[in-house]
């Protein structure tokens, strides 16, 4: 029975076009993605380190790199984000088009993990094998923007304790605050064949923790200008655990050159719990409606809070990789890797919509990481470039909350001092990406337009073991 009522809960969900707050395929899409956090040395150089290795977040692109290092290491890092988001909504027509910035800022310790050198005594050929342990914040949800301006809609054009009819609108006002991360737990090994080949294998645990909260206002008006102001809150607060792995190999092929390739299969949560106050029929509003007559108190009217369970794979990922090395002096490396958006499913619930809007509208992408590091004595400097396509392939998504998002373009730069057993590194990274957000999904309305800018500080602390 209980199983019965989920089921029909998943369902009314699946079709219903009141949700402003994300959607189940908005969900899939966004539980997908990677900050490539990791160490000050590595973000410095746009995460191009599968190729490389001898830094410990390179077990999370290709867990074979931990063998290139020499000695046992432990490493920490914080990072301090900056973030701008610029919203525009309203119609310029009549000049009721609104641009809104909002600033968000976040410090966290975003990595810390250890690797373990050891030579081998039972064979020649392979001379040394690592184990390594990382903690890492894989993705970063906190932040908010608010948006406002005039669409010329009245979802709210009545109010339920008069008879008036409230159909001329004033604006529309949208406030929007997500929270949480996934935290990315890695157990790797690699070991060294004849000095040339490395081979890797990591395990990998996630911990996914998200909640979204947000408002939508609405300044309506009947025919003798009384004024109804209705406000719709909708809250979402979502669980879950995960797994994947990933393995790889780099090879050795020159003293100067050096080629990988890694694999890392689809995340696998297993149970999402999602604990949200929108889980309707399409005949009722969603959330909990505040009304605030202009002749009268202001009274409510919600829905109880309720659990659904559910199950996503994400995409798989495959990483090509390829480093000059300059002598002692510097290096320049290349990581191409391609993921399979389209192949990301939900399931444990009715979902052939939401799994059918995967395969139609996304696809495989393709992304690029360009590193360079340069040394002068103990003092290095470093720099990258990355690019990272949008899974959209439609992007006129209208029932949808993010309706699009645009390609990624982000370029970094940073220093670092070597002590001898201690080292000191740090790194700035800047990125931008364009999306339209739809909080009046089903509806013929324009989403809002958001310009968002990512700016992150980061700073890594190594201590030979």
């Amino acid at each position: 029975m209980k199983k019965l009522i989920i089921t029909a809960m998943l369902f009314a969900v699946t079709f219903t076009s009141f949700s402003q707050n994300l959607r189940y395929q908005d969900l899939g899409v966004l539980f997908s993605e990677d900050d490539n956090n990791g160490t000050a040395r590595y973000t410095a150089m746009s995460g191009a380190f599968g190729a490389l290795g001898g830094d410990i977040s390179s077990m999370n692109i290709n867990p074979a790199g931990l063998s290139v290092f020499n000695y046992s290491m432990f490493t920490g890092t914080f990072n301090s984000k900056s973030q701008d988001i610029a919203t525009s909504f309203g119609d310029a027509a009549f000049n009721d088009r609104r641009t809104l910035i909002t600033n968000n800022e976040a410090l966290n310790l975003s990595q810390a993990g250890a690797v373990l050198v050891f030579d081998s005594a039972f064979s020649k050929d392979w001379s040394k094998f690592a184990i390594g342990f990382n903690y890492r914040i894989k993705k970063d949800f906190s932040g908010s923007f608010s948006a406002g301006g005039n669409e010329a809609v009245t979802r709210f054009d009545s109010n339920p304790r008069d008879d008036n009819v409230y159909n001329f609108t004033e604006g529309q006002f949208f406030d929007n605050t997500f929270d949480g991360e996934i935290s990315e737990l890695n157990f790797a090994f690699s070991a060294v064949h004849q000095q040339k080949l490395h081979i890797g294998l990591a395990l990998n645990f996630y911990e996914l923790n998200f909640s979204q909260q947000s408002v939508l206002t609405e300044l309506n008006s009947d025919v003798d200008f009384n004024i109804l102001d209705v406000e719709l809150f909708q809250d979402n607060i979502t669980t879950g655990t995960g797994f994947s792995a990933n393995l790889g190999f780099i090879y050795k092929l020159h003293q100067a050159f050096r080629f990988g390739v890694s694999y890392q299969t689809p995340t696998w949560y297993t149970e999402i719990i999602q604990d949200s106050n929108y889980n309707q029929d399409s005949n009722t509003d969603i959330g909990e409606t505040t009304f605030f007559p202009e002749n009268g108190g202001s009274f409510s009217e919600f829905n109880d809070f309720q659990l659904i369970s559910y199950r996503l794979r994400t995409p798989s990922k495959l990483t090509g990789s390829a480093a000059l090395i300059f002598g002692k002096n510097g290096l320049l490396s290349l990581d191409y890797i391609n993921r399979n958006y389209s192949g990301i499913r939900l399931s444990n619930g009715v979902f052939t919509n939401e799994n059918q809007f995967y395969q139609q509208n996304l696809r495989n992408t393709h992304s690029y990481n360009v590193g360079t590091e340069w040394r002068f004595d103990n003092f290095s400097i470093r720099g990258g470039y990355n690019f990272e396509q949008s899974p959209f392939i439609n992007t006129n998504l209208t029932n949808n909350s993010i309706t699009n998002f645009s390609d990624v373009e982000g370029y970094s730069v940073g220093a670092g001092y070597n002590f001898g057993n201690f080292k000191v590194d740090f790194a700035f990274t800047d990125n931008n990406r364009t999306a339209d957000y739809n909080f009046y999904p089903g509806f013929n309305v324009n989403p809002a337009s958001l310009n968002i800018d990512n700016r992150v500080f980061t700073a890594t602390v190594s201590l030979s073991l």
